[in-house]
């Protein structure tokens, strides 16, 4: 079943197509009995979505029948096995056979799908899958033209001797799992990360250990915010073809906000469950109305208020005493 997080409401406009409530996007995209949108080609690029390849803890759930294997228990969650997950033997595997698949599927004016940025969550088993599929990335700060590989081979750039420059690999915290609760979700260190994954672009996340997670889940509605604040970030950026590395619950709170205008087929395809190392491809349209707009750095959500109240003690004058009983 395709799932809806947000409710829809009608354009104002007659007969417009539905719009969801409060994104900014509602008016009529064209006439509904056409059956179609049209966009300014400037304002598109092609965004693919990779959901992460096998890891350990994809394995214990299906052979446990439930997630009750991803609780802490009575440790701390950075010392559970699974913990920032890492890839399976058949996740590399998978990961491979993408690449594979990538280095023959036709794109623009080339035999094969050469990206311009990959986007990456900082959990382990995303930074492993990125590797694997799209191989050593481009140093950060290293312009294209300093780094030049050769093309995929049994292509007919290898055999004419073109070069390309591999992608950068950015990472980003908006795009990492659905936080807290499960041990997986969790990640290490970014300092202790990059150790293991030097060529990866850090310099956007803000923070060194993991400040998001916590017991607690995160909310669906927090999750569907900072998706479509993901893709606000993506419609900043200047590359035209990125991929995006990321995890199966992240992608149904960003893709289960959108296709309700769509053939029940279509949407379904959209919103439906990713599979480990799925390639989902979409055109990501801005309507213009949020370009410009600053992107502020991902933040943990606000602590709730303490309900705790403390009785509030004078003196003999009517005045609260200095702290450590000072004049």
């Amino acid at each position: 079943m395709a799932t809806s997080f947000l409710g829809l409401k009608k354009s104002t406009s007659g007969g417009a197509l539905d719009s969801m409530v409060n994104d900014g996007f509602e008016y009529s995209l064209g006439p509904p009995e056409s059956g179609f949108s049209l966009f300014l080609a400037e304002r598109t690029k092609k965004v693919h979505f990779i959901r992460h390849a096998e890891g350990y803890h994809n394995v214990a759930t299906k052979e446990t029948g439930s997630n009750h294997c991803l609780l802490r228990g009575d440790d701390p969650a950075s010392a559970h096995k699974l913990y920032d997950s890492r890839l399976t033997q058949k996740g590399i595997e998978q990961a491979d056979a993408l690449k594979a698949y990538l280095s023959t599927r036709p794109s623009g004016s080339r035999s094969f799908t050469a990206f311009d940025l990959v986007v990456v969550s900082p959990l382990t088993r995303t930074c492993e899958t990125a590797v694997h599929v799209f191989g050593t990335p481009r140093e950060p700060g290293k312009p294209a033209f300093m780094d030049q590989v050769d093309a995929p081979s049994n292509t007919p750039e290898f055999a004419a001797g073109i070069k390309v420059a591999p992608p950068r690999f950015l990472v980003r915290e908006e795009c990492r799992e659905r936080w807290g609760h499960y041990v997986c979700d969790g990640r290490r260190s970014i300092s202790e990360i990059a150790k293991e994954f030097p060529n990866f672009d850090f310099s956007e996340t803000v923070h060194d250990e993991d400040v998001f997670y916590s017991d607690e889940r995160e909310s669906d509605e927090h999750c569907c915010e900072r998706a479509v604040k993901f893709l606000e970030w993506l419609n900043s950026r200047p590359e035209k073809c990125i991929a995006v590395v990321t995890h199966s619950s992240f992608l149904r709170h960003l893709f289960g906000q959108f296709g309700e205008s769509l053939h029940d087929d279509d949407r379904d395809n959209l919103q439906r469950l990713a599979g480990n190392c799925e390639l989902r491809s979409i055109v990501l349209c801005s309507h213009g109305n949020k370009d410009g707009k600053s992107i502020d750095p991902l933040m943990p959500p606000p602590a709730a208020p303490s309900t705790v109240r403390m009785k509030t003690i004078v003196n003999s004058e009517g005045f609260l005493p200095l702290a450590g009983g000072g004049d």
